[in-house]
């Protein structure tokens, strides 16, 4: 893709998540779209929102289960960056029309107290994290999930475009030392409307939940960024995305985490 074909694909995205309205998918109107393209576009995208006055709140991991990943053709997760206007109380009831097609999934949240710089290992990540608490990450697409006309799905590029379909964050309100914790097995058991809709564990992100941190520092690094203190990081999902039509009340049981909830009206 050219500059001005990123600059316009950003355009778009942006006006879609202003006005509610999707635009086509971008991998069928640019079938040369790459990996650097599209986050290209992301990285427009995300500009265009902190000029309108937006602060960044963190960053999160994708794609990080191998069903997912599969079922794109991929064999590594995506990111995305999380701006202050996605961060929502636990408990919320979102009122219809905030998002178009929302979703959610079951997350382990890391917040940061130090920065991460350069190649991470696992011990500087525990080093550098102030706690983890249960989470619920709230999707959208501002991209059509299917071209009407060659049935084409959404591909990998046309997510990381989107800034990785990220809408929002829930926290739950319970800390917790990521040292002292078998993040493997912490999971959560997901419903919707009292009914049991999805079940996981943190082992479903990359075998461990810091491991998504981990690939999130290594591959800002890459492009020379980082993440800094203070900062909140979505380390990846341990569930499929859940529907969230109007009507749907969202449970997401931790255990001896806590709950963490939300409605849509």
């Amino acid at each position: 893709m050219t500059p001005a074909e990123i600059t316009a694909a950003a355009d778009a995205l942006f006006q879609a998540d202003e006005t509610g309205q999707q635009i086509g998918i971008l991998s069928v109107a640019h079938p040369e779209i790459t990996m650097d393209n599209a986050y290209a576009i992301q990285s427009e995208l995300v500009a265009k929102k902190l000029q309108a006055g937006r602060t960044i709140l963190g960053w999160k991991v994708g794609l990080t289960s191998r069903a997912m990943q599969q079922a794109l053709g991929i064999n590594i997760p995506d990111s995305g960056v999380l701006l202050d206007d996605m961060e929502f109380a636990n408990g919320v009831t979102i009122p219809e029309g905030r998002f178009i097609q929302p979703r959610i999934e079951a997350e382990i949240a890391f917040i940061m107290k130090a920065p991460l710089k350069g190649q991470v290992t696992r011990q500087d990540v525990l080093a550098a994290t102030d706690y983890v608490a249960p989470a619920i990450e709230i999707l959208d697409t501002r991209i059509l999930r299917t071209d009407p006309v060659t049935g084409q799905p959404r591909r990998i590029f046309d997510t990381i475009a989107d800034n990785a379909a990220n809408a929002g964050i829930i926290l739950g309100t319970s800390h917790f030392d990521p040292s002292e914790e078998d993040l493997r097995w912490t999971g959560a058991i997901v419903s919707t409307n009292c009914q049991v809709e999805e079940t996981g564990l943190g082992a479903g992100v990359l075998n461990d939940p810091v491991n998504g941190i981990i690939w999130l520092a290594n591959r800002m690094d890459q492009y020379g960024t980082s993440i800094d203190a203070g900062q909140v990081i979505l380390s990846g999902s341990f569930v499929r995305p859940i529907e969230c039509r109007p009507g749907t009340e969202i449970d997401a049981d931790f255990g001896s985490w806590g709950h963490v909830t939300c409605n849509f009206d």
